[in-house]
């Protein structure tokens, strides 16, 4: 009996390694392909197929996208949004957070369901549109991050994560001296990095890959983020940067796109591992007290 289980579990065993890495190629495969298209040289590109390394090497398609500054403009306006754009969130969230995970806040269950409505509806696409005319964000890059400067969900999880921190450490700071404001600063954030952390790279994720909010409310392509201009670059029948012309013999539209593709995600990935572990803490600390 014993050795028929051991051999059961080592067939389920191989069929869930065999999946995982058929899912895993799958996931991994379309990076590798545009990678390799990015670095391969027009002409081989040409001929079709699929490329998962490149035949024969070159940098035309980085060359011809950095020859005009746009492609580092729009960059330049993305690391600006990501980064402005992930301390405002932080900053309005925690100041929400806070006081909520306060039991004796008055009108705070009230509260919770005004922040648990807008999880399950929101005001609609043109509401919104005419609510930042109105406040004349419109055109300006602080469209992109007023808006959404508070996630409902990552609020309720800081909340909770606030509410798991001893009252003990608090009543000792007012003691010192410290107001509600200082014991935020001093006491209560630093003990909630791996949350802070993890709903920093939440955030900062949304920033760079801002794209429907920036097509809605800016119209001078000057204040493009880097995904705005990679959408125009893929859709473009004729690949155009800029003023700059392509030329056909020398470079390809799929080689532009690639480049343009492996430009725009590559700074966010080289964050992301750097963040990572605190994912499971912070949000697994933030959900053990309701």
């Amino acid at each position: 009996m014993v050795q028929d289980k051991t051999l059961s579990n080592r067939i389920v065993d191989l069929i869930n390694y065999t999946l995982l890495l058929i899912f895993g190629l799958a996931a991994v495969l379309p990076f590798f392909y545009v990678i390799a298209v990015s670095f391969t040289d027009p002409a081989e590109v040409a001929k079709g197929g699929l490329i998962l390394f490149p035949k024969k090497f070159s940098l035309a398609a980085y060359e011809y996208i950095f020859s005009t500054n746009v492609l580092l403009r729009s960059l330049g306006v993305s690391v600006y949004i990501t980064v402005v754009g992930t301390l405002i969130n932080l900053l309005f969230t925690s100041l929400m957070a806070y006081p909520l995970a306060k039991p004796h806040l008055r009108g705070r269950q009230v509260i919770l369901l005004g922040v648990l409505f807008t999880m399950l509806f929101s005001g609609g696409l043109i509401p919104t549109y005419f609510v930042v005319k109105a406040v004349g964000l419109t055109n300006t890059l602080w469209s992109l991050m007023i808006p959404g400067a508070i996630s409902g969900f990552n609020l309720i999880v800081l909340k909770n994560f606030f509410q798991s921190i001893p009252e003990g450490l608090e009543d000792s700071a007012k003691i010192d001296g410290c107001n509600d404001f200082g014991v935020l600063m001093r006491i209560v954030i630093p003990l909630s990095m791996p949350a802070m952390a993890t709903f920093a790279l939440f955030y900062a994720v949304g920033h760079w890959n801002t794209f429907f909010s920036a097509i809605i409310y800016i119209n001078d392509n000057k204040l493009w983020p880097v995904q705005v201009l990679l959408r125009e670059v893929v859709i473009m029948v004729q690949s155009r940067i800029g003023d700059t012309e392509m030329d056909e013999a020398l470079i390809q539209p799929l080689t532009i796109r690639m480049a343009v593709i492996v430009f725009a995600t590559l700074p966010i990935l080289v964050v992301y591992p750097f963040l990572q572990k605190h994912f499971a803490k912070g949000v697994l600390l933030g959900s053990i007290k309701g």
